[in-house]
């Protein structure tokens, strides 16, 4: 089916407006813009279209605010916290999981959400007025009396202690509101990922991911290249969406800071990479992982020059901060191999990964733990946030799938 138009049509941004009492600078986006756009896909062909579409729409607002904050970012001191477990944290996570919390409980009142974030950091600092302001700005419905309670319930909607699944089937969202904040953080082109995606029965029905600084004329340039590509080239960003049996699309952001403009953009078809041969495909570990713990390092060196990959040697390519951003590498056919170890000190959350798993299966690629198996999304019965993959996680473009774990299983220890 050819894929169908979307137009964006935006008026200037108007000036900074300094927020009291957090004194947090936001670029209001304004309210006189228009969206026309549909799913690249008719609604008979999707079981789940309207919530897909109502997806698209949360992220693509989400992505907005992600932009006007990190614009604000960087002139103002006082907006970057930090978490508990020392990771940093800006106001444009609460914001955009309040935003999203908001809007789908509008839509559909009978989904819960699983989402990372809680209220409590915002409680404790009086940071609720900078979160509302920002939402009022950005939803699609006006909230004139929306107050500071309304919204810190919106965030905790998504937090541990909302709601027990038990081991009863279930149909959830799970939101990872901005991964990669130290991508955020880091500006001047950086990746991170608004991840949002539907759970019915155990099973990822949908996914979006909306990334701002993905350069899609990157693609053409060798793999040591995409990241200073990254860094240095101005564009809008893009939206990828998934739904089941209808495969994985990207259509562009519209261009939330550059003042009126008309943009026409066209839904597009993504697909896996296809490397055959492990020594020729492109690999992303975690930032937190070296290549020599994982148990591919026995049989295979790595090297970040795609100018010298040698027979026993594999291209690892330098990205940017998160899980999400290297699963959309993958489901994009930038990348053909993302590998991460369980390590017993780290919990792995589900939020970190189910969006991308059905953007890379939807894209043609698999998405298994280290035994070959799916991933179990009920294995933490309660609260469904965490995920237990044995050994870790292989995200890889499916026809290198088995070559790889034929190389794990060698070091059985690792999945035993």
């Amino acid at each position: 089916m050819d894929p169908q138009l979307s137009t964006f049509r935006f008026s200037r941004l108007s000036s900074i407006n300094p927020l009291s009492p957090s004194k947090f600078r936001h670029y209001r986006s304004s309210k006189l813009f228009t969206i026309r756009s549909s799913l690249p896909f008719s609604p008979q062909k999707a079981k789940y279209y309207k919530e897909l579409e109502a997806a698209v729409n949360v992220v693509r607002n989400s992505c907005r605010i992600c932009v006007d904050v990190q614009k604000s970012l960087f002139s103002n001191d006082g907006n970057v916290l930090e978490k508990i477990d020392s990771s940093p944290v800006t106001i444009a996570d609460f914001s955009v999981q309040a935003l999203i919390s908001l809007e789908l409980q509008k839509l559909f009142p009978q989904i819960p959400l699983v989402a990372e974030e809680d209220s409590a950091f915002l409680r404790s600092n009086n940071l609720a007025d900078a979160v509302v302001n920002i939402v009022k700005d950005n939803t699609s419905v006006i909230y004139e009396q929306l107050t500071d309670d309304e919204v810190l319930e919106a965030i905790d909607r998504g937090g541990s202690n909302t709601i027990a699944f038990e081991d009863k089937p279930a149909t959830y969202w799970v939101l990872d509101p901005i991964d990669g904040t130290r991508g955020f953080l880091k500006g001047g082109g950086a990746l991170y990922v608004v991840g949002l995606a539907l759970v019915v029965d155990g099973k990822m029905v949908l996914g979006v991911m909306g990334c701002p600084n993905w350069k899609q004329n990157s693609s053409d340039k060798s793999p040591t290249d995409v990241e200073e590509c990254q860094m240095n080239e101005s564009a809008p960003g893009i939206i990828m969406a998934a739904h089941v049996g209808c495969g994985t699309w990207t259509i562009r952001l519209p261009d939330f800071l550059s003042g009126l403009l008309s943009t026409d953009s066209l839904w597009e078809r993504c697909f896996v990479d296809g490397s055959s041969i492990i020594h020729e495909g492109r690999f992303c570990i975690p930032e937190s992982q070296t290549w020599d713990s994982l148990p591919l390092s026995n049989s295979l060196s790595a090297t970040t020059s795609a100018t010298s990959v040698g027979d026993k040697q594999i291209l690892l390519v330098p990205t940017c901060c998160g899980s999400l951003c290297k699963y959309l590498m993958v489901a994009s056919g930038r990348a053909s191999v993302f590998i991460v170890r369980a390590r017993a000190q780290t919990i792995m959350k589900a939020w970190d990964h189910v969006v991308g798993m059905i953007c890379v299966h939807e894209a043609g690629g698999k998405a298994t733990d280290w035994r070959g198996d799916g991933v179990d999304l009920t294995v933490d019965e309660v609260a469904r946030r965490i995920i237990s993959p044995p050994g870790g996680m292989l995200v890889t473009n499916g026809t290198l799938h088995d070559q790889i774990l034929d190389l794990i299983s060698l070091k059985s220890s690792v999945v035993s």
